[in-house]
């Protein structure tokens, strides 16, 4: 009796007609078979899942509020380092500490005139003078960069000197011809693009004609007070492989500023090139270095053979 009460219950709350249902204008619809209305009746009846709130997930390098920095050392702890880098790196700053190489008195620091202005003046010098240092030695530059600026060095005056008078003011640069075309290539460019100025970035930077990854990291770094990377020059390049201070041999300064990068702590990003490019001008030379003289002699593997 309860069954069957139930089942004219379910029976009644049905459209007419056992598993009928209306369409549209009263027409009745075929009726359902069993498995189907069993079917429809679970489609019906299913409860309506609720979404789950998406949980943020908190990431390693991430830094919380109020501790900016603090997810970014994790990141800067290398899976490798080189043996005696530290007590390498001391000794080459004992060695370095008279500061009397030539790239101390005659480097990118000291080659723009600290009093032109406006400010843009000094960067666009600093960068001239990184693109004649490109295989030329410091006092060579300096000298290069003295007789320009006595001309009034300006992106203007540069673009008024017609290419045999650069010429000339630049000589004896490495490549110095192919540098008269870069430069004025290069400083129409700044005119028309940056109003004079340089760029403040190392991918805009590599991208002007002349202008090398070493160079855009140095003027990141003396023109704009910006440390973008590790200024890797050949001396810096040799000095890195000698010390083995790269996981495996590198061919190029570009792969040896790369595998530095991976290890060297970023404090000493800045330091690295000034304190190496002396050494290996004093020091650690390209033929016949002075090992003997060296405090690193015991340490470096290219000193001991191996």
């Amino acid at each position: 009796m309860n069954a069957a009460g139930v089942r004219m219950v379910v029976t009644r709350a049905r459209s007419p007609g056992t598993g009928a249902s209306l369409r549209p204008g009263g027409e009745k619809a075929a009726p359902l078979r069993s498995g189907e209305a069993a079917a429809e009746g679970r489609k019906s009846y299913s409860p309506v899942k609720r979404r789950r709130k998406a949980r943020r997930l908190s990431v390693a390098y991430e830094a919380s509020e109020g501790e900016e920095g603090a997810g970014a050392e994790c990141l800067q702890t290398p899976s490798w380092q080189p043996q005696d880098w530290r007590q390498q790196l001391d000794n080459i700053r004992t060695m370095r500490s008279g500061k009397d190489a030539p790239v101390d008195q005659l480097g990118a620091e000291h080659c723009f005139d600290p009093s032109a202005s406006p400010k843009q003046v000094q960067r666009y010098q600093v960068l001239l003078s990184l693109m004649l240092s490109s295989q030329t030695k410091d006092q060579v530059t300096a000298g290069a960069m003295q007789r320009l600026r006595a001309r009034g060095l300006t992106v203007d005056s540069i673009l008024q000197t017609d290419d045999s008078t650069l010429g000339t003011l630049i000589y004896p640069v490495g490549f110095w011809r192919s540098k008269v075309k870069y430069i004025k290539q290069t400083t129409a460019i700044l005119q028309q693009r940056y109003g004079g100025d340089i760029p403040a970035s190392v991918a805009e930077l590599v991208a002007l004609p002349g202008v090398g990854p070493k160079m855009a990291h140095l003027a990141m770094a003396v023109a704009w007070g910006t440390v973008s990377g590790i200024a890797v020059d050949t001396h810096v390049h040799r000095i890195a492989n000698r010390l083995r201070w790269t996981k495996e041999a590198t061919r190029s300064p570009e792969e040896t500023r790369r595998a530095l990068e991976e290890w060297l702590p970023r404090e000493l990003w800045r330091e690295i090139n000034g304190l190496l490019v002396g050494f290996g001008q004093q020091t650690c030379l390209p033929v016949r270095p002075r090992c003997q003289a060296c405090l690193n002699r015991a340490l470096c593997p290219a000193a001991r053979g191996l």
